[in-house]
């Protein structure tokens, strides 16, 4: 019997272990290839047999919204500690564009 080609969730770079997926395929297995990255998985996408995207997991996303308030909180926290104590004197606005430009 003879051998099939890989389907696109089979085929890899001969670079490593990264699956490749032709753009067309992917444009139609959105869903699955976005479920496979959340699970960790990186994916690269191909025109013409070249990889040109490559979905990887996003960093914060395993952390659920419980973990991220976590870190808006510990953020919240170390900005109040930086502020203790500071005296603005000026417009808080250009202080701030002060900062971003360079120049008063």
């Amino acid at each position: 019997m003879p051998k099939s080609s890989p389907r696109s969730d089979e085929r890899v770079s001969l670079r490593g272990a990264t699956p490749q997926v032709p753009i067309a395929e992917a444009k139609n297995n959105l869903s699955a290839l976005v479920a496979r990255v959340e699970r960790g998985e990186e994916i690269a996408i191909t025109r013409r047999g070249v990889p040109v995207v490559r979905l990887v997991p996003d960093q914060g996303a395993g952390e659920g919204m419980a973990g991220r308030r976590e870190r808006v909180e510990a953020a919240l926290r170390r900005l109040r500690q930086l502020g203790e104590g500071a005296a603005f004197v000026g417009d808080l606005k250009a202080i701030a564009r002060e900062g971003l430009d360079g120049e008063p």
